[in-house]
């Protein structure tokens, strides 16, 4: 069975970082774009940045600049590297994963619980 677990959430003051991970475990045969959402109280989920196998990158213009998303293929693991935090960064960070597994299942979008990051003083 599949399975994306986040980490690294927390609470941090304004202008602070933080590093989010998800790690896909499992009988994982190929992942192929990953992706981090957040979803604020009361807001829409928002697509914060992704990341194809081969590197290619996207991010929302109002994390440009700012976060910078990476990959671990080896470790099937993606990264959320956050600087300059705001107030209205915080929210429920999650990844999903477009991925295959050794039976050839094909999973889109399959989603980890989330991790929250708040920003305050």
């Amino acid at each position: 069975q599949v399975q994306l677990v986040e980490s690294g959430g927390g609470l941090v003051q304004p202008g602070g970082s933080l590093r989010l991970s998800c790690a896909a475990s499992g009988s994982i045969f190929r992942i192929y774009v990953m992706r981090w959402y957040r979803q604020a109280p009361g807001k829409q989920r928002e697509l914060v940045a992704n990341i194809t196998s081969g590197g290619s990158t996207n991010y929302a213009d109002s994390v440009k600049g700012r976060f910078t998303i990476s990959r671990d293929n080896a470790k099937n693991t993606v990264y959320l590297q956050m600087y300059s935090l705001k107030p209205e960064d915080t929210a429920v960070y999650s990844c999903n994963a477009d991925l295959s597994d050794r039976g050839g299942k094909y999973y889109y979008k399959y989603w980890g619980r989330g991790t929250q990051v708040t920003v305050s003083s």
